[in-house]
Order: C-alpha cells, then structure tokens, then sequence
C-alpha cells in the first residue's frame, strides 16, 4: 500500500495557496505543453477585450499605464495578451494624437507557480519588450497592489480555483461528505452548496481587493470556467474533464489496493465552474463594479491532438492536460509513483472512448467587462 503524502491537500487555505500550481517545467506533462486550448480559447474572446479596452477613458500618458494579469501561470498565453492589450492602447494613445505612456505589466500568480519559466519567455528588454515587467507572488484573494496603482486588470481561466476545500466535504460525519468521488460533478446537493458558497466568498473577496487597487477609470476583463446550466451538480465541461475518466482512474487504484476508499475521498478538486447568473450574483451583491459586458460564450475542447482518429493521441491529450492542471496536488496527496501510475489510467479509459470524448468535452466560458463605479 503507498503512503498518503498529504492527508487533504486542500482542505486549509495557506496549504493550498503553497501548493497550487499548473505543472511546471518544460516536461511532457508541463503547462507549457499543454495550455494551447487555453490559449485558442483566450483568442477567442480577443473581440471582447478589444471592446473593454475601447471603453476606458485615456488616464495622461505623462503617468505609466499599469496592467496586471492575475493567475498568469508559466506559459506564453499570458505574454500573448499582455502584447495585445499594451499594442492596442498604444494605438489608442497615436489614434488620439498623444504620445504613448510607458507600460508596467504585472504577472502575478500564487508563489508556488513557475515564474522562471516564465521569465525565461520574456522577451530581452533591449527594444524587444514593449513594457517594463515584475512578478507578484501571492493570492488575488486578497491585496496584492497599492491603492488606485492599477489601471487595467485581465484574469483568464483562474477565477474558477477555490481558495480552499470547504470542510465539510471532507468530513466523514457530515452529509455534505463527496464520498467516492474526487469532484462534484454529480454529487449531492449538500455537496456543491459549499463549494457555491465558497465561489461566492472567493469572488466577493477577489472583487473588493480588485476594487480598492483600481485607478479611478479603470477595468477588468475576466474569463473563468462556467457553464450553462442552473443546477450547479452539472458542471459542464469541468464535470468531463475531471469527473469521468479521471475519476474512474481513482477507482482503479482503489480495486487495485494501491490507495485506500479513504485516501480517494480526502482528494477533491478546488474547482467550481459558477453559471452566469451566481457570477452576476456575486458582482452585483459588492457594488463596486459597472458590468459593461457579462455573456457565456463556448470555448471549445481542452484537448488539442493532431490526429483526431488516433485514440492513444486523444488519450495521452487528456492525461496531460488533467495532469497540467491537478498533477501538483496530486503528486502532494499520493505521491510520484502513484501520481504516474492514476494518469497513465486516466490515459487507458480516454483511449476506449477517444470519439466520443472529442466530441463531447466542450468547455463554455463566463467573461466579464467590468469597470470601476
């Protein structure tokens, strides 16, 4: 039997905040090889970004224009969005007939993410880089910027992160307990009423942090997982993702005595993918924000595969890409050799159903235009 690594890697928000991270590195499995979905997604909302961006009053250019992506991760999507939105104000700043500011951009992420790896794609600084760069380490639940220093926020595909896992579905006395499962996707009400109300908490927090760094005028545009139907038991494309083979995956491991039923338990994924009227909810309910633009448009599938007849492609693409994400707590809670042994599973039961997977794991995506009031 292999040890359990980490009772409940989750469970307590300083301990997630230390752990969670897309996988690192320049690996098979890394975030770097495995974020172009993210980022064919991201180019798809560009049209919207573009509007939002339209929408924002011109601040003097005698002062720096200051953006920030929060939850930036460690590939090249977030330097691709970081050019777009400094070349199109650029373009506003000539359009006006005004001399460009200079840019600051800050990509921030919790302090586990891989900001070398990051760092190593900026372009040199010499005539290369349109802007002047930092990282911040820390958790955009809560301040990470000086008053009123920010100008422009953009967030994509990490809103959807829990600070942490809400107690009570770890708890083995409670009914909210997600026993043999490792999501929510299909669970109980009692279940997912937690994890909703811990969104909620976590976006009110996000919102009002946002809301006290931001210059007067400024904006935010944000893209997060969602989904289009109101019973937040089905969640959508993350339901797909994590609660089918994935989860299947855990049960081998369980039928095979590599972990125990209670191991598998004690592992639940921090996600939540809201519906667009609990993210308009949230939005509403602080006050601080005008929304220009609230839709839930469909992203697509996560997985990219150059050969969409080849089953071991398709089950390889979904191993990796469940891997990008979740393969942190996962090697935290069982360990590398059983971490490798859950996705190469995961591999195996996406091969069998490769046809149907592609066609069926479809991403759709709640994006927000948001200004200060």
């Amino acid at each position: 039997m292999g040890p359990v690594v980490d009772n409940c890697v989750g469970c307590d928000e300083m301990k997630l905040e230390r752990l969670l991270s897309m996988k690192g590195g320049r690996g098979e499995s890394s975030y770097l090889n495995n974020s172009q979905a993210q980022g064919e997604h991201a180019r798809s909302t560009l049209h919207l970004l573009r509007e939002t961006l339209d929408g924002m009053r011109l601040s003097s250019p005698e002062f720096p224009f200051v953006v920030a992506d929060l939850g930036c991760s460690c590939g090249s999507n977030t330097l691709n969005t970081m050019d777009f939105i400094i070349n199109h104000m650029t373009k506003r700043y000539k359009d006006a007939g005004l001399d460009p500011p200079e840019f600051s951009a800050f990509f921030s992420d919790l302090p586990s993410n891989d900001f070398n790896t990051l760092f190593h794609l900026l372009p040199p600084s010499d005539g290369h880089r349109s802007y002047f760069a930092a990282g911040v380490p820390g958790s955009f639940h809560r301040r990470l910027f000086p008053a009123k220093s920010v100008d422009f926020f953009y967030s994509a595909f990490s809103l959807h992160w829990l600070s942490q896992i809400p107690d009570v579905v770890l708890d083995e006395r409670s009914t909210a307990y997600n026993k043999g499962r490792i999501f929510i996707h299909g669970a109980n009400e009692s279940t997912v009423y937690p994890y909703r109300k811990q969104f909620q908490s976590d976006l009110g927090r996000f919102l009002s942090s946002r809301s006290k760094e931001l210059k007067c005028g400024g904006s935010m545009f944000l893209v997060c997982l969602g989904r289009t139907s109101s019973d937040p038991t089905d969640q959508g494309g993350a339901g797909l993702l994590f609660g089918t083979h994935f989860q299947d995956a855990w049960e081998d491991l369980v039928h095979e005595g590599l972990i125990t039923s209670e191991q598998r338990d004690k592992f639940n994924i921090p996600v939540y993918a809201p519906s667009l009227e609990e993210f308009k909810e949230v939005v509403e309910a602080d006050g601080s924000f005008i929304i220009n633009k609230l839709q839930v448009i469909r992203g697509g599938s996560p997985l990219v595969v150059n050969h969409p007849d080849d089953a071991a492609e398709i089950g390889g693409a979904l191993a990796n890409t469940c891997r990008s994400v979740t393969g942190v707590l996962v090697d935290a809670h069982i360990g590398d050799r059983l971490s490798d042994e859950l996705f190469s599973r995961v591999a195996s039961r996406a091969m069998s159903q490769a046809e149907d997977l592609l066609e069926q794991l479809q991403f759709f995506h709640v994006v927000a235009s948001l200004s200060l009031a």
